[in-house]
């Protein structure tokens, strides 16, 4: 989508102002290996063996969507472990690069899946693309794509959804665009259902509570160590709103890219946090 002169803070150098890293040049096929649940069935499609799943990543682009990143890995199987989150649900995917995440959840059986990204076309049609290479085609209609920008009005996200919200959200390698906080949030608030997860009631039983209620899923990569403490604001300011913030996941993977500077344990190291509403007392 081009840029105009009145939406200022729209353009791609406002809203990711890391530097870039020079970019891959061909597109690339990933692959996901569901080793775990190798006789794992997709919930509508029985007799439909589905142990690996192929990703197109674009060739290049400033918004990192040439890279499956670990912590897409390490989201997808912890979706695989616990459908219950969002089987029959609704799931929005903030920022889905190749969207990994979000058609494990719709393979899964979510009732419905919305997959985003900034709205620009190689990283939308690529999208597309993974979508109808890895869903099944009765299942299409569940899944839908959708260029958005975060911050912005939510209605076309919501539009899709018969409940008008979402019962699951989830957010891969996204806190380190460190100017977006704010805007993350606020999409989060106006998407997320507002029932409250009993887990969330307060913070005491929070810690001990395993009950299923809607939440924000944000996995991680400290990719850059020195600014580890700007990536943790995005937790702070969650707890400001109103958010209750638990670690969930730690994993940990060969670093995508030795050649970077910082400690080596921190960059291979995957962090999983659930996001859950305090509910307010009455």
């Amino acid at each position: 989508m081009s840029d105009s002169g009145d939406e200022s803070g729209m353009a791609l150098d406002a809203i990711f102002v890391e530097p870039p890293r020079p970019p891959s040049p061909e597109p690339t096929i990933a692959v996901y290996s569901r080793d775990k649940f190798h006789n794992a069935k997709s919930i509508n499609n029985t007799q439909d063996d589905w142990s690996n799943i192929e990703i197109r990543l674009v060739g290049s682009h400033p918004l990192w969507g040439h890279h499956l990143w670990n912590a897409s890995r390490s989201f997808a199987s912890y979706l695989d472990i616990h459908c219950e989150l969002y089987r029959g649900l609704s799931v929005l995917e903030l920022g889905a690069g190749g969207a990994l995440p979000g058609i494990v959840a719709a393979r899964n059986g979510a009732q419905t899946v919305v997959l985003t990204d900034y709205p620009d076309t190689s990283l939308i049609d690529n999208i597309t693309f993974n979508v109808q290479k890895n869903i099944p085609t009765g299942d299409l209609p569940r899944v839908h794509v959708q260029g958005y920008i975060w911050g912005h009005p939510v209605e076309p996200l919501l539009r899709v959804v018969e409940s008008k919200e979402f019962d699951l959200i989830i957010m891969s390698d996204l806190i380190f665009n460190h100017s977006q906080h704010d805007a993350l949030l606020n999409t989060c608030d106006l998407t997320l259902s507002k029932r409250c997860s009993s887990a969330a009631s307060n913070e005491n039983n929070a810690r001990s509570s395993h009950s299923i209620g809607p939440c924000l899923l944000v996995f991680y990569t400290h990719h850059r160590p020195h600014l580890a403490h700007r990536d943790m604001e995005f937790f702070v300011k969650a707890k400001e709103r109103g958010w209750f913030c638990e670690e969930i996941l730690t994993e940990k993977f060969p670093p995508m890219f030795p050649e970077d500077p910082g400690e080596e344990e921190v960059r291979a190291t995957v962090h999983g946090w659930r996001l859950t509403r305090i509910q307010e007392k009455k």
